[in-house]
C-alpha cells in the first residue's frame, strides 16, 4: 500500500480526483464526509503512506494500523466514482488488522519492548484472513455464474482481441474461443482456489496458479496494484512452518520457548463472526431487486463483481423551469471526464447530480426547476438502448435501499 499511495502521488491522481473536481459524488449514508482542502488530502496521503510503512514494520503498530484504516476508507469515501473493488479489500483487512496480533514477532514494537513479544498468536487470528480472502475468490468465482460470463463469453469477448498486440499470444487472443476459455478458467480458477490453497498437498501448485493468474490479468488490463496485493496476501494459506522458515533464512528468530499470546476476548470474537457474516450476506442483495444487477447497478457494490461489465453511456440532462423554459446542461461545466463517463451508467449518482443542478440553477435565479435525463447505455455488446425514464424528475427523487423503478428494463437481444 505504501507503493501504491506514492504511485497515486506520482501520477497526480490526489490533484485529478480529489483537488481539482468542484463535485464529488458520495455513497449513499455517507453524504456527510466532508471536503479537504488541497493542503487536507495531501497530509491525509502522507499520514496512509507513513501508517502503512508503520504496518509494515510494526512501528506503533495499532495507532499505525488504525490510522491507515481511517484515512484510507475516508478518502474512499470521497467520492464514489472512483469505487474498486480492491479499494473496498483494502479497507477490510485493514480493519481487521486494527485487531490482529500482527506485531508480536518480528515487529519493531516487539524488538524496544513496547508489545509483549510471543512465539504464537491465536489460530483465529490467521483463520479470519484467509476466510476474508476467500470470501473474495468464491463470491467473485459465483459473481461469474451467468449468461454473459459463461454463454457469450463477456466481456473478455471485447476485451481480448485488443490485446492482440501481446507477444506470443496476442494472435490466439483475437479467437472467440480464447475467450470463453478465459471465462470458464476464471470461474473455475475462483471458485476452486480458497480450497487447493487449505490443502498442503495441492498448496504450491494452487499458489502457482494465484501468480499465474494474477500476473496475467495484470498485463492485459488497467487494474493497478490489485494483482500484487492478492500475490502478496495468498501468502497467508501457508503454514507457520513455512514462515517460520522463511524467517530463518533472512535471519529473523524467535525464542523456541511457547510464550503464548493472549487469548482473543469473547466479545472481539463475537465481533468477528457478524464481521463476517456480514461479508457473506451482503453481497447478495441484488437479488431483492428487479432486473440484472449488471444492468441496474443496483446491489452492485460491494459484491466482488470483478471484471464483468463493459459498459458505456452518455447521459443529456434537461432542466425545466416553473414555465416550461428548458435548458440543455453542458456536463463538462460541472463534471470530470471520469465522473460523466461513471454517472450515466450509475442510478444513485444521476439522482445526486440533478440534485446538484437543480440547487445550482434555483442560486442562479431559476424557478422551482425540475431535472430530467436522456440516458442510452450500451452493455456487454448490445446495442445503445434508454437506461431510465426520461419524463421522471430526478430532482424529486431520493436515494435509497428502494428498488429504482424508473431504471428501464434490459432489452437483452444481442448485436445483429
Amino acid at each position: 500500500m505504501f507503493v501504491s499511495i506514492v504511485r497515486f502521488y506520482l501520477n497526480g491522481w490526489i490533484e485529478t480526483q480529489f483537488i481539482e473536481p468542484g463535485l464529488h459524488f458520495k455513497y449513499f449514508g455517507f453524504h456527510w464526509v466532508p471536503e479537504l482542502t488541497a493542503f487536507g488530502y495531501y497530509f491525509l496521503f502522507v499520514l496512509m503512506a507513513l501508517s502503512a510503512l508503520g504496518i509494515a514494520f510494526g512501528v506503533l503498530y495499532r495507532f499505525s494500523a488504525l490510522t491507515f484504516f481511517l484515512a484510507f476508507t475516508y478518502i474512499e469515501l470521497v467520492d464514489v466514482t472512483y469505487y474498486l473493488n480492491h479499494y473496498y479489500f483494502v479497507s477490510l483487512v485493514g480493519l481487521l488488522l486494527v485487531f490482529l496480533p500482527a506485531h508480536r514477532a518480528h515487529s519493531v514494537d516487539a524488538w524496544l519492548g513496547w508489545t509483549r513479544r510471543a512465539s504464537y498468536i491465536p489460530v483465529g487470528a490467521i483463520n479470519i484472513l484467509k476466510l476474508q480472502l476467500g470470501l473474495v475468490y468464491v463470491l467473485a468465482g459465483i459473481a461469474k455464474l451467468n449468461a454473459d460470463w459463461l454463454l457469450e463469453a463477456m466481456p473478455l469477448a471485447i476485451w481480448l482481441p485488443a490485446q492482440s498486440h501481446v507477444p506470443l499470444i496476442g494472435e490466439l487472443l483475437t479467437h472467440k474461443v480464447t475467450a470463453y476459455a478465459f471465462s470458464w478458467a476464471g470461474a473455475a480458477f475462483d471458485l476452486a482456489i480458497p480450497f487447493i490453497l487449505l490443502s498442503a498437498c495441492w498448496r504450491w501448485a494452487g499458489y502457482s496458479a494465484v501468480i499465474a493468474f494474477h500476473l496475467l490479468t495484470w498485463s492485459f488490463f488497467q487494474i493497478g496494484m490489485f494483482p500484487f496485493i492478492m500475490i502478496g496476501a495468498t501468502l497467508v494459506f501457508f503454514s507457520a512452518d513455512f514462515h517460520s522458515s522463511l524467517h530463518a533464512h533472512i535471519g529473523l528468530k524467535l525464542d523456541k520457548r511457547p510464550i503464548p499470546a493472549k487469548m482473543i476476548s469473547p466479545v472481539l470474537q463475537t465481533s468477528m463472526i457478524v464481521f463476517m457474516v456480514f461479508q457473506l450476506v451482503f453481497p447478495f442483495r441484488s437479488i431483492v431487486y428487479p432486473g440484472n444487477a449488471l444492468w441496474t447497478e443496483q446491489g452492485y457494490r460491494f459484491g466482488w463483481r470483478v471484471m464483468l461489465v463493459e459498459k458505456a453511456g452518455y447521459a443529456q440532462f434537461k432542466v425545466v423551469d416553473k414555465q416550461g423554459n428548458e435548458l440543455w446542461v453542458d456536463n463538462t461545466d460541472f463534471l470530470t471526464p471520469v465522473q460523466e463517463k461513471m454517472l450515466a451508467t450509475q442510478p444513485d449518482l444521476l439522482i445526486q447530480y440533478a440534485h446538484h443542478l437543480r440547487d445550482h440553477y434555483q442560486q442562479l435565479g431559476v424557478e422551482d426547476p425540475s431535472v430530467t435525463a436522456e440516458v442510452h447505455v450500451t452493455f456487454n455488446g448490445r446495442p445503445s438502448q434508454p437506461f431510465i425514464d426520461p419524463s421522471i424528475d430526478l430532482a424529486a427523487l431520493r436515494d435509497g435501499w428502494k428498488a429504482k423503478h424508473w431504471i428501464l428494463p434490459l432489452n437483452d437481444r444481442k448485436k445483429g
